[in-house]
């Protein structure tokens, strides 16, 4: 049996999900047997830079497309112009149009594939430039690179991207701005997530899932469970599946 795949396709907030306390790993240990959940984060990429990867990541004549995948761009794509950062910079008109060139190639990968927009998180300029007199000292810079205002713009055009392509979507710009303190709850270095921001990915994420109708609950595992193997004829219960176990 062949479990189905979910790819977490995004920038460094993606690739570090894989890290201790990050909201990759109870994703994983959630669709144990049931899925692999694949991490593609890149970190510093915006969506122009990503949009050399959809090929190769998600081949169109795949025999076995993800079941789900997550895009999660937009914290680079809005770093701003003039700052320390602008190299990252995508316009956000051009950023509106790659999610759509990602959305429309993920479903003709497949048409049933349940595709999850997410939003930045929120933008602490404070945090930021902490973080940069922490690595900088003096030399650091005294304007941040990125604002929280601007980041809320990209947040927003995501959601009208997800609205009008018709799948589902995270607003994780409003959703951490609920909690009071979210500058330094969520925050580490007023852009990556701690444990309990990371907390907050994983819910989200999970809750879609549930409603999108893909609950780990519901899908069936690989292979039988130990329990359900004779000592004596371990073959029986393997029978059902054996055209399916891989050479």
């Amino acid at each position: 049996m062949m479990r189905s795949k979910i790819v977490l396709f995004g920038d460094s907030i993606t690739e570090q999900s894989i890290r201790e306390n990050g909201w990759g790993v109870p994703l994983a240990n959630a669709y144990s047997r049931r899925a692999d959940v694949l991490v593609r984060g890149y970190g510093g990429y915006n969506t122009r830079w990503a949009m050399f990867l959809l090929g190769h990541l998600f081949p169109l004549d795949s025999t076995k497309p993800p079941t789900a995948t997550t895009i999660f761009f937009g914290a680079n794509d809005a770093a701003l112009l003039g700052r320390t950062s602008e190299r990252q910079h995508v316009p956000i008109e051009e950023f509106k149009e790659n999610l759509r060139k990602f959305v429309r190639h993920l479903k003709d990968c497949s048409p049933t594939m349940v595709i999850v927009l997410i939003t930045p998180p929120p933008l602490s300029e404070e945090g930021r430039l902490a973080y940069a007199r922490s690595v900088y000292g003096e030399n650091a810079t005294k304007i941040p690179e990125r604002t929280n205002e601007v980041t809320g713009q990209y947040a927003n055009a995501c959601v009208e991207v997800a609205k009008e392509m018709g799948v589902w979507y995270i607003n994780l710009w409003s959703k951490m701005q609920e909690t009071d303190g979210w500058q330094t709850k969520f925050l580490w270095d007023g852009l990556h997530l701690t444990t309990e921001g990371n907390a907050v990915v994983y819910e989200e994420v999970i809750n879609v899932f549930n409603e999108a109708g893909l609950s780990a609950d519901n899908m069936p595992m690989d292979f039988p469970h130990h329990s359900k193997i004779d000592s004596k004829h371990p073959e029986r219960a393997f029978q059902q599946n054996v055209c399916d176990i891989p050479l």
